[in-house]
């Protein structure tokens, strides 16, 4: 038996006993909160795990001149393309449109064409979407904040 068996026991009723509005608001609040982490972290150029993104392939000699003057997945991690849900009994963070299939392929390491007349290229594992301990922190805290604040208006 966990140690946090009483603990859990009685979240689960605090959350039951939140009507439908009120878990798919909590529900947003914390969907919104991870999409922020996911961002920071893609910014950081870093996997779930914490190590870092495998570098993009080095060009050809003849290929353009020039540096690549935006970091890898800038655009992807916009609010745009990174959507935040809640519903009454899930917290969504995925990529919508057109970008999914972009994201997919870096998430799971597959592989693609650039474009038709261009061969298959492998590209490398890089994780967008993930879950580590700092998110499990952000929900907790979310959750106690939320069940504070309803303690209080309980109060009332």
């Amino acid at each position: 038996m966990s140690e946090f068996k009483p603990f859990d026991d009685q979240l689960a009723g605090l959350l039951s006993a939140l009507s439908p509005a009120g878990r798919r608001r909590l529900a947003g609040e914390i969907a919104k909160e991870l999409r922020k982490s996911q961002q920071q972290r893609i910014k950081l150029q870093k996997a779930p795990n914490g190590s870092p993104y495998k570098a993009r392939k080095r060009q050809p000699l003849r290929a353009k001149t020039g540096r690549i003057k935006r970091a890898m997945f800038q655009k992807l991690r916009t609010s745009r393309y990174m959507k935040a849900t809640g519903r009454s009994d899930i917290a969504v963070v995925e990529f919508a449109g057109k970008v999914q299939r972009i994201a997919q392929i870096h998430q799971y390491g597959l592989k693609e064409r650039s474009n038709s007349h261009a061969q298959e290229v492998q590209y490398p594992l890089r994780p967008l979407l993930g879950f580590n301990s700092n998110q499990k922190k952000i929900i907790e805290n979310i959750l106690i904040l939320h069940i504070n604040s309803f303690n209080e208006f309980a109060r009332r």
